[in-house]
């Protein structure tokens, strides 16, 4: 009997056997799939108005995902990503709306404080070595109650939101550029630098190193600590150009902001290939899984589908990935 040879057990695997080796592709594809269904299912699905407007309602979630993306690459995970969105949205308008502050300036202020939430998440795992969910479900709740404490003033008076209604500032959230919405702009703009960045630098592969092995990348002269706190400051930065377009787009900063957002970015993320045990993931792959939930979304509005439903579909659409990551490992 003759052996199998190398090329002879190569060729011997199922045609769909790339779907388990590549992360990107095998979502590509489902949302090309569902794409094409939705093009069947609603006449609206491909009209370039309803188009434009997923993309600029992903826009967001996408941005936040390239920070959200990293932390998980580490071996990470962030739940504070909604409140640390709502509290740099906040900041923003109440010292641009209230204060009176130079409008950039507080936009600056803004990122300014989802950076330092994210370098305060980043020193407590790294310093105190205390696990990240526990970490960043902490700071959720820091940052939702500085969101009220900034929406109603030390007093405690009754306020549920500030507007903003800065010209500038509200271009980043609800701007066009032609037909495109700017927000979507800023989106490639940033996946594009982002995903060069995790490929082609140094410190980009010891993020993927860090999370891949975190022992061996110490052994290896990574400093460890110093890469953890920079994803996380980067991460928090991007929680909080998240929340200023979010209010530039609403004109208003409200305290409910970024409720359940945590679950979006991170099944975004989970969704494009990242593995939850860290070492693997990409923007572009997140990017592509924040635009299958948006496409969902938007099919169940299109065919008048209850809420509940969707909610199941996600949930659904959540585990299959997750499975789908595991089973990649095991063909390794």
């Amino acid at each position: 009997m003759q052996p199998i040879s190398k090329d002879q057990s190569q060729k011997a695997e199922p045609w769909f056997a790339f779907l388990f080796k590549s992360r990107e592709i095998g979502v590509l594809i489902f949302l090309i799939l569902l794409g094409v269904l939705m093009s069947f299912l609603s006449e609206f699905f491909l009209k370039p108005l309803n188009v434009f407007n997923v993309l600029r309602n992903m826009s967001t979630i996408g941005i936040m995902g390239i920070g959200m993306t990293m932390v998980i690459v580490t071996g990470g995970i962030d739940l504070s990503v909604g409140s640390i969105m709502a509290v740099s949205g906040m900041l923003t308008a109440r010292l641009i709306t209230v204060a009176g502050y130079n409008p950039w300036l507080a936009f600056a202020m803004g990122i300014g404080m989802g950076l330092l939430m994210g370098m305060a998440n980043g020193f407590v795992i790294t310093k105190f070595n205390v696990n990240p969910f526990i970490t960043t479900l902490g700071m959720m709740s820091v940052g939702r109650g500085l969101t009220y404490l900034l929406a109603s003033g030390i007093q405690g008076t009754v306020a549920s939101n500030i507007p903003l209604r800065h010209p500038g500032v509200g271009f980043l959230g609800s701007g066009y550029i032609g037909p495109v919405p700017f927000p979507v702009i800023e989106m490639v703009i940033l996946v594009t630098f982002f995903t060069l960045f995790l490929n082609h630098t140094v410190l980009g592969r010891q993020i993927y190193a860090v999370g891949s092995n975190e022992a061996a990348a110490r052994l290896s002269g990574v400093n460890v600590k110093r890469v953890k706190m920079f994803v996380y400051a980067l991460a928090g930065a991007l929680y909080g150009l998240g929340g200023i377009m979010n209010a530039g787009l609403l004109s208003t900063a409200m305290t409910n902001t970024g409720v359940g957002t945590e679950l979006d970015v991170i099944a975004g993320v989970v969704i494009g290939g990242a593995s939850l045990s860290g070492g693997e993931g990409s923007i572009i792959g997140a990017v592509i899984g924040v635009a299958i939930m948006a496409v969902i979304r938007n099919a169940f509005v299109l065919l008048k589908l209850p809420q509940s439903a969707q909610t199941i579909v996600i949930g659904v659409v959540i585990v299959m990935a997750v499975a789908l990551d595991q089973l990649r490992k095991r063909r390794k």
